[in-house]
């Protein structure tokens, strides 16, 4: 999280924070401080790295993109160098959402920035874009539609004000659309035709909902659709924006020239010949499929949005928040059992955060929202519950939520009862791994003394850890009056046992 803080009477100025999205075109950082509310942004770094078009058939990436990647990075994080990790938030989009984990681009890709990188699902990537540009736009809160064309993936959002109301991440971006339509480079009017139609097919499933929902105003983010901007604008073809002749006029002079090489227009640079054609055929599709005439430009797009997350994070505004109470409610949680066992987990980790490390305010946030929804799988059946609720939140759209915070979330769910999922831990990311594993032992403990579900104050016991070792004392006599718990301890020590976790009580 940031070490953003309001504003004071004192000279010296906020502590700058930053943002880095690594997208599939072009890599982006900027570095900010937030005074008064506003975003005024102190360095802005970006790089063509084209990490889409590396991508194989077998979900790895080419040697000259990674080595692309790696020195870009290693750029940035020289930038950085200095600044606090949680001063500092890096996210990954749709090319790093196809990347084999095994290949292990992305733990190497944080040694080079120096941060760790999260790679964020297509709607929560589509949240955080209409944050950055509804922070952006003029004080108003008429109903808006944001496109976002990115390398790999195009969102689609409409929103009110700050609140975005429909979301949609479409799979294509002006990276893989030249690479499957335009791969010689020849851009031909069949060609072109045939790219508009497959990005036509691609919105067709969200195009009714999209055209319903009627918003009054289309604005673009994008580098893409920025870039589009300035050609037309430089030809004199359109004022103050993009307008639909002006995107037909664009795609005639770009079958004109025959060849993404030869392309020579004002206001476009050498960096994005490459991948021009493709983008214009996806924002084509768009306009036409959407009945968009005039689109206006907005020069802010995800990596503002992420300053402006980390913003209200740290002004207890966090979305997460919001997305588990939603969750409780729309899958019918006991509430008052959830926040028992919340009260006991927290309770735990106070004893044991020091000792085992857990000195994240991620941490206790993760064990308290695994608390709140460890039985949201109950609506689907008792039966494997726990299974129920962690496919649930591996693979829900949660606002807020990064990929990796989604997986240990689930883990945490899963594990929280009967067999200890060793392998899925092992299957985290290293960083996560030891603390997830020790969350979840502090989470399968409150629920097991509230077992019972009963509203009377449970005493709590003293948690003491030593290394994998662990020793639950409870208040004399308390056991000897309680057969039941203390069966379930002893159930509960030989569950853990094959773990190389040892559970003493007494």
């Amino acid at each position: 999280m940031a070490s953003w803080s309001p504003p004071s009477t004192e000279a010296s100025p906020p502590d700058p924070v930053a943002a880095v999205d690594l997208g599939s075109n072009s890599f982006h950082m900027i570095v900010a401080r937030i005074a008064d509310g506003d975003l005024q942004v102190i360095d802005r770094l970006k790089e063509m790295v084209r990490l889409g078009e590396g991508l194989t058939d077998d979900k790895q990436l080419l040697p000259a993109v990674v080595d692309r990647a790696f020195t870009c990075l290693e750029r940035f994080g020289q930038r950085l160098r200095g600044m606090p990790p949680d001063s500092v938030r890096a996210v990954g989009t749709n090319t790093l959402r196809q990347v084999d984990p095994a290949f292990g681009f992305l733990e190497r890709a944080e040694q080079a920035l120096g941060h760790a990188i999260d790679v964020i699902a297509g709607r929560e990537e589509a949240r955080l874009i209409y944050l950055g540009v509804a922070n952006g736009l003029a004080a108003g809160d008429e109903r808006r539609l944001v496109v976002d064309i990115g390398g790999g993936s195009t969102e689609l959002i409409v929103g009110e004000g700050v609140t975005p109301r429909l979301r949609e991440s479409l799979q294509m971006g002006c990276v893989s659309m030249s690479r499957e339509r335009f791969p010689d480079g020849r851009l031909s009017a069949k060609q072109m035709d045939q790219a508009e139609l497959a990005g036509a097919l691609e919105i067709r499933p969200v195009r009714e909902r999209f055209r319903r929902a009627d918003w009054k105003q289309a604005v673009g983010s994008s580098g893409t659709i920025r870039a589009i901007a300035r050609v037309v604008e430089a030809q004199g073809w359109s004022m103050d924006g993009i307008s639909a002749g002006s995107l037909d006029r664009l795609r005639d002079a770009l079958i004109g020239f025959g060849k993404s090489g030869a392309i020579d227009l004002d206001g476009l640079s050498e960096q994005r010949k490459p991948v021009f054609a493709g983008g214009v055929a996806v924002l084509r599709a768009v306009f036409t499929t959407l009945g968009i005439e005039h689109m206006q430009i907005s020069q802010e797009a995800l990596r503002e949005g992420l300053i402006y997350e980390m913003m209200g994070r740290i002004r207890h505004e966090d979305v997460r928040q919001r997305t588990v109470s939603n969750l409780c409610q729309r899958f019918g949680v006991d509430e008052e059992h959830a926040d028992r066992i919340k009260t006991t987990a927290i309770a735990f980790y106070g004893q044991v955060a020091q000792p085992w490390g857990l000195t994240s305010p991620d941490h206790l946030s993760m064990l308290g929202w695994a608390a709140r929804l460890h039985e949201v799988g109950l609506m689907i059946g008792h039966s494997q519950y726990q299974r129920h609720g962690a496919y649930l939140l591996r693979n829900a759209d949660l606002s807020g939520f990064t990929r990796q915070e989604q997986n240990v979330l689930a883990v945490l769910v899963l594990g929280h009862r009967r067999k200890f999922p060793s392998q899925e831990f092992l299957a985290l990311p290293m960083p996560v791994r030891d603390s997830s594993r020790h969350l979840c032992i502090i989470l399968r403990l409150a629920v097991l003394l509230h077992r019972g579900r009963s509203p009377t104050t449970k005493p709590c016991p003293m948690l003491n850890p030593d290394g994998e070792r662990l020793r639950l004392t409870f208040p004399e006599g308390w056991l000897s009056h309680h057969p039941q718990t203390r069966l379930e301890l002893e159930q509960e020590a030989e569950r853990l046992a094959p773990a190389d976790i040892r559970l003493e009580y007494g």
